[in-house]
């Protein structure tokens, strides 16, 4: 790892009126954000998979280790090899392992063990987690917060894809190790999610949702009703 070498960091700050309007403008942008079942098949430029990924490049990462690999996919054989693998994971799933309150939660989105998306869509970003990394003599090296640091790259990720007018869907078939087999990727990296990425198809739908108001998800300091 390199050494530690600070260098002087003063973004320009903004006046209270600005951020509050780039604040809002950028929460009524993300607020019209729906993950997407149905894609169109027009082409997107590859470039904008690169932009997107860089985005996500930028997100922070426990000791500065950035544990993530973006495989983007768009050849259709393996396209159509993932669904294979995917499906059958997500039918036995359904089938047989999927509990009864899951099966509840899953019923208003209508969803099942088909995964038609993984083909129609453009382009497959499948995000692994860097669980450890081989050291220059082989030897198995700890990767620090690699989760939670991937968490946050996806989330940037999804968000850069959002505003450049494409729509994804967070994938996490269960288990997932088929991917690895399918993508050649090395042992000490675990898929994470996986996304199928492009433009909504012209008949598109999705559920009637409504999102937790802000009073539901935010608290000041803590509870004024915690008596501790």
């Amino acid at each position: 790892m390199a050494e530690y070498s600070p260098v002087a960091y003063q973004p320009p700050r903004l006046d209270q009126a600005e951020a509050l309007t780039r604040g809002r403008t950028f929460h009524q942008h993300l607020a019209t954000r729906r993950s997407v079942r149905c894609f169109a098949p027009d082409p997107v430029p590859r470039e904008l998979m690169d932009l997107a990924i860089r985005a996500a490049g930028t997100a922070p990462s426990g000791a500065h280790q950035q544990p993530w690999t973006f495989v983007v996919v768009d050849d259709p054989a393996l396209k159509r090899a993932i669904r294979d693998g995917a499906e059958a994971e997500e039918r036995e799933f359904y089938e047989h392992r999927a509990p009864p309150e899951w099966r509840e939660a899953l019923a208003p989105l209508g969803t099942d063990w088909h995964k038609p998306f993984l083909e129609a869509a453009p382009y497959l970003i499948v995000v692994f987690r860097h669980a450890w990394h081989p050291g220059p003599d082989g030897a198995k090296r700890k990767t620090y917060y690699s989760t939670e640091s991937v968490g946050i790259a996806t989330g940037l990720l999804i968000a850069a894809l959002h505003t450049m007018g494409l729509a994804t869907l967070t994938h996490t078939p269960s288990p997932m190790e088929f991917l690895n087999r399918i993508l050649a990727r090395p042992e000490w990296e675990r898929p994470f999610v996986l996304l199928p990425v492009g433009y909504p198809a012209a008949d598109a739908t999705v559920p009637d949702l409504a999102r937790k108001p802000l009073e539901e998800i935010r608290v000041w300091n803590r509870n004024q009703e915690d008596p501790c």
